[in-house]
């Protein structure tokens, strides 16, 4: 496939706290200040939220009530993925509507698949049979930006994945849900609809108009967006799991179990997908992290205010696990990566790289 010239920037903010973005189509070229930054960011990212996890479960009371902010602290979540989008990421989506045609597919088909699949193997109880069901029929995880960027895949490819499911989301999500998870618990899927606009769609177009208007001001807090969108998310973590306390204990091996197969499987079955419809190595990385991770933040505000806190207890686990094995597979495929261009200077390789 054709593949455009690389031009690196500044690693870009985004929804989870640890989105970052490299223009370029195949994302493997970086700046060395941009490529540690990014790495410090996904590093960070799991910690703050797995202290936060700890905090709602040890000190439950201390959080109560936590719950009706979720939303809120959404909203802040996508309205700063919204300062960090230009047009040029839409753009993207005009270039190549094939290949971000099957990430989609791959996404909407493959993760909510999963999550029924996985809820019916594993016997999960109701409510977190809907909760898994529900992580797979949320969007791409804008996280996955950044763990592409690490995995020197097609970063454009992933920024308008990541866009255009979280544009679709209002559409896609609640029907998928109602569809897989309406056996389980019942679900207003008009209800859930309004939610996502209110919560997603709104504030993502809120910040875009913003950075249109005043972008010169918005440059220069760029910076903190990530960290603002990482406590943000952070607190969303705890506020579910302070809900949902005294049942984790119970459920804490199942969820993840659950979870580990829901995001390694979407991974696999991602690059899978890339490979099968001929996409090149670098959007075929591209596409293992936009299909395998979720925007769990969306999830566990739609679980909490649709099903209970239990339910949006997988969506928590999926938000601090996504991130760690997405750090983990980025490190190898890059690895990979490298070695096949030594390999390609040197001489004919001797075996595939991912």
């Amino acid at each position: 496939m054709h593949k455009e010239p690389v031009t690196p920037h500044t690693p870009r903010p985004g929804a989870s706290g640890t989105d970052t973005a490299a223009t370029g189509s195949s994302g493997t070229g970086s700046s060395g200040s941009g490529d540690r930054a990014a790495r410090l960011a996904v590093s960070v990212f799991p910690v703050l939220v797995l202290v936060a996890g700890v905090a709602g479960l040890v000190t439950p009371d201390t959080f109560a009530g936590w719950t009706q902010a979720v939303p809120y602290l959404l909203g802040i979540v996508m309205f700063c993925m919204g300062l960090t989008m230009t047009p040029l990421d839409f753009k993207g989506v005009a270039k190549r509507p094939w290949a971000v045609a099957i990430g989609l597919v791959a996404h909407y088909v493959i993760m909510p698949g999963l999550g029924w699949a996985i809820a019916h193997l594993l016997d999960l109880p109701p409510q977190l049979a809907a909760g898994v069901i529900l992580v797979g029929c949320a969007p791409s995880g804008t996280a996955s930006n950044v763990v592409t960027f690490l995995a020197r895949g097609d970063v454009a490819l992933s920024v308008s994945v990541a866009t255009v499911s979280t544009v679709l989301a209002p559409l896609i999500t609640p029907p998928l849900t109602l569809l897989l998870a309406g056996a389980y618990l019942p679900v207003d899927a008009g209800s859930m609809v309004a939610d996502i606009l209110k919560t997603v769609l709104l504030p993502v177009i809120g910040g875009l108009v913003v950075r249109l208007v005043a972008g010169a001001y918005v440059d220069r807090i760029l910076g903190a967006m990530p960290w603002l969108s990482s406590v943000a998310v952070a607190a969303i973590v705890c506020a579910v799991v302070s809900g949902s306390a005294s049942a984790i204990k119970s459920a804490a091996v199942s969820v993840l179990v659950a979870v580990v197969l829901h995001n390694g499987l979407g991974l696999a079955l991602g690059y899978g997908a890339g490979k099968l419809t001929r996409l090149d190595k670098p959007a075929s990385r591209a596409m293992a992290f936009e299909v395998g991770m979720q925007n769990s933040g969306l999830a566990a505000s739609l679980a909490a205010a649709h099903f209970s806190p239990l339910a949006a207890l997988p969506a928590a686990v999926f938000s601090v696990w996504h991130n760690i094995s997405g750090a983990l597979v980025a490190a190898w495929m890059s690895h990979g990566a490298r070695r096949e261009e030594r390999e390609a200077v040197a001489g004919p390789a001797t075996a595939p790289s991912l």
